[in-house]
């Protein structure tokens, strides 16, 4: 899946970054070559019943780039656009934030291509246990461990876990990561993406000068890692969320919009648009607010050489993959816009989740206290990492933040003797 409007693919964008990264360490030719492409991967074709007594077919994948530095690590998204170039593209994204992020981990990720919100709750299970029946031999703790994404869930992980379980013959809470808490999930996975997210807007802030308390922030998209940034940029930087948006349209209203308020009305109506008091405003408008903070939280691709020269926001905070196209970063860039790139800004999500594989593990779980804490920590080193990279290097941030990790990665893959 990706964001037909920019007509932009983003296997081909995660390409492109890599090899601009390449260019500028002199990478081996051979070891760039291995890692523009999944190690593996895998089509499968999943037979469901469905509630009327028909059988219908779908189509799944889950990649596997690179596991130089531990076993893959990737969420499982339901889309009815899904396609193979969107979870190639995350895959390899996710290697690279790992080891951004010193996780000891690699980059995996999947998705089926179906539409969850027409499907019943029987339905759904049905596909989430037929899925990891496909896959059984290709996951584990040791090998790849999936996660929620994009229409997922924790009680989607617990039918996938369950069934992975009875497939072993014995639980495996390790074996997925975004389960339910009583399930062996981790206390602070839930607003993980979005915490990791504002403690570098924070980290931003800071190294800028700029006083964010009473600003002002846009939020592109209102799904797990949207609405968080809303309810804690306000709750942990003071700031004021003046328009959201979700699939359904983008409302605005300059005197800023209460979280409680915003979920309330989404729960019942099932969107954000046509909120009391709000003004309707469309996409390219909510990307070009004069705001301090601008959270693209939705799909990828929607920065592009088109828009970016009109983007007006001091920061941008990429909680969503592959928002910014390669042209864009560069225009981002020269224009003085401090962009957080996806490798980073959202990787609280995957780094709560590797806090999730090391409590199964020993059977010891943190409070949420201490979650935080550890968070804090691992987004702060891997700021300052990509900061001193791309000043080094005189460059971006994204290209900053892929210098930290291909290094990390080729480094392992050599003492490996893959090169």
């Amino acid at each position: 899946m990706y964001n037909m409007l920019s007509n932009q693919n983003p296997f081909k964008t995660a390409q492109t970054q890599l090899d601009e990264a390449a260019a500028i360490m002199g990478l081996d030719p051979a070891i760039h070559e291995l890692l523009r492409w999944p190690l593996r991967e895998l089509h499968i074709t999943i037979p469901v019943r469905m509630d009327n007594g028909t059988t219908q077919i779908f189509h799944g994948f889950r990649v596997q780039h690179n596991d130089a530095r531990g076993p893959n690590k990737g969420g499982i998204r339901f889309h009815p656009d899904e396609t193979i170039d969107t979870v190639r593209a995350l895959a390899e994204w996710m290697t690279w934030k790992t080891a951004l992020l010193d996780i000891p981990l690699g980059g995996g990720k999947g998705g089926i291509i179906c539409n969850p919100k027409t499907m019943s709750t029987g339905e759904l299970e049905r596909l989430s246990r037929a899925y990891i029946r496909q896959l059984g031999s290709f996951l584990g703790p040791d090998k790849d461990i999936p996660a929620p994404d994009m229409y997922t869930s924790p009680k989607i992980m617990a039918w996938m876990l369950d069934e992975y379980s009875i497939m072993r013959g014995q639980n495996e809470f390790g074996a997925i990561t975004g389960k339910p808490l009583a399930l062996g999930g981790s206390a602070g996975r839930n607003d993980a993406t979005a915490r990791g997210g504002i403690l570098c807007v924070r980290e931003a802030a800071d190294l800028l000068g700029l006083n964010l308390a009473g600003s002002r922030a846009a939020i592109q998209g209102y799904g797990n890692a949207g609405s968080f940034a809303h309810k804690l940029a306000v709750e942990l930087l003071g700031i004021k969320v003046i328009a959201v948006s979700d699939s359904k349209g983008c409302i605005y209203n300059p005197e800023g919009f209460l979280y409680s308020a915003i979920m309330a009305h989404k729960q019942q109506t099932g969107s954000v648009t046509e909120f009391p008091g709000a003004a309707a405003i469309s996409q390219k408008e909510l990307l070009e607010l004069d705001v301090s903070v601008l959270f693209p939280a939705a799909l990828e691709s929607v920065i592009t050489a088109q828009n970016a020269p009109a983007i007006r926001a001091k920061i941008i905070a990429e909680l969503a993959n592959g928002s910014t196209t390669p042209e864009a970063d560069t225009i981002l860039h020269n224009n003085g816009v401090y962009l957080i790139p996806d490798l980073l800004c959202n990787g609280g999500g995957v780094t709560v989740s590797w806090f999730e594989m090391v409590q199964n593990a020993y059977g010891y779980y943190w409070e949420e206290e201490e979650v935080h804490k550890r968070l804090e920590k691992k987004m702060s080193a891997a700021f300052h990492s990509m900061q001193e990279a791309a000043k080094t290097h005189k460059v971006h941030n994204r290209l900053g933040a892929y210098i930290v990790a291909v290094q990390r990665v080729a480094e392992a893959m050599k003492l490996r003797g893959w090169y």
